[in-house]
């Protein structure tokens, strides 16, 4: 617990303060002269890094230093399936398909069954797996490259895992553990033995390994930092998100179990204008014409908040959308519309794609380039 917002993997609470999560974790900011390196790279710089969603990492630099020399990197990132997906999930991994088209790199995407079921006492071991199936097809959706992607389930694909996990968790002590996750004495041991399984893909080639997630999975790779190269690999880079706040305000981050904090990818049109016209948060005045002569504070408004994050990416439209809603010009609720006409697109396009992922799931798992050589190798 940090004062009044707690921030571990499987909990986020209260209105975080990331400057202060940078400085408790130890990782460090991106700044201008490494968002410089980057589009050197790459000839652009992806939304979400241009306007601070992805703001803090842990070698980022040396990852593209080693791209610079030819020795290449490879992606990781992961889903933990219990329910359908919603939007904040999925921005991670649009912003992983950019790493991979930009670098032509591989990318390994873990779902963690396993965890959800260990974790959260309301899943059972089935129903997380079902569950795993459906957030797959959205992952597919996005459209990473077949021959250089490799989706799997942990329960299905442990049995090449485990030896690997075992030579892990030798390496770590309980104390270290509890102290880094937290753990009370009511964890179950499945629970504590786990995060050497998460550690087990930052170690499936002999590059530098690149994780794009949320800040709140951060626990996982100081530990692999630690023991990493006592195992003959790279400490593991990250590049750590925000989280999307919820539709209710900036506190905490959607959830998939409190139905009017998101909006799910399986949303249709009339349910996401309800949600954001119902739900949104608005940093607009109490009536018109006091938010005429006022202006509103469109840093506490929730549709300028995800305008802004991802879903207009045109820095001049989202200047003047901000300031015509600081000045008054534009009301809350031609704010909300504007982020509704957004969102749908969005979700529409989304929806197209996924039904074509329903032909696709094999290659990505099992049959693809990347996938088949996957399955003949086990990490011992």
């Amino acid at each position: 617990m940090v004062d009044d917002y707690r921030v571990t993997p499987w909990q986020v609470e209260g209105e975080v303060d990331y400057e202060r999560l940078v400085r408790e974790f130890g990782t460090q900011k991106i700044d201008e002269n490494l968002k410089a390196s980057i589009s050197s790279l790459t000839g652009e710089l992806h939304v979400l890094i241009r306007r601070g969603v992805f703001f803090s990492h842990r070698d980022l630099d040396l990852v593209l230093k080693d791209y610079r020399d030819g020795k290449g990197f490879f992606l990781y990132t992961g889903r933990g399936p219990s329910k359908a997906m919603h939007i904040g999930h999925l921005l991670p991994f649009v912003f992983t398909k950019w790493l991979q088209d930009k670098f032509g790199v591989n990318l390994y995407v873990e779902v963690t069954d396993d965890e959800k079921f260990l974790t959260n006492q309301g899943v059972t071991l089935d129903e997380a797996r079902s569950w795993a199936r459906e957030n797959i097809l959205d992952i597919i959706a996005v459209g990473f490259d077949p021959d250089k992607t490799f989706i799997f389930q942990d329960t299905e694909y442990i049995r090449n895992m485990y030896p690997r996990a075992l030579e892990i968790s030798k390496k770590l002590n309980f104390s270290e553990v509890k102290s880094v996750f937290g753990f009370e004495g009511s964890a179950n041991i499945g629970w504590i033995f786990y995060p050497a399984i998460q550690m087990v893909p930052t170690m499936f080639e002999r590059k530098r390994c690149l994780i794009p997630s949320g800040i709140d999975q951060d626990p996982y790779w100081r530990l692999q930092r630690d023991i990493a190269e006592s195992l003959g690999y790279p400490k593991a880079a990250q590049i750590q998100s925000r989280f999307l706040p919820p539709l209710t305000g900036i506190s905490g981050k959607m959830s998939a179990s409190q139905p009017e904090t998101a909006v799910y990818l399986n949303d249709d049109p009339n349910t996401v204008r309800k949600k954001i016209m119902r739900y949104a948060f608005s940093g607009g005045q109490s009536t018109v014409e006091l938010h005429r002569k006022l202006g509103g504070d469109p840093w506490v408004d929730i549709p300028f908040i995800w305008l802004y994050y991802f879903f207009e990416d045109d820095d001049s439209k989202i200047r003047k959308v901000e300031e015509d809603y600081r000045s008054g010009r534009m009301l809350t609720g031609e704010l909300k519309e504007l982020l509704t006409e957004k969102l749908n697109g969005f979700l529409g396009n989304h929806a197209v794609r996924r039904e074509e992922a329903t032909s696709k799931i094999d290659v990505y798992k099992f049959t693809g380039k990347l996938a088949q050589k996957m399955w003949s190798t086990v990490f011992d």
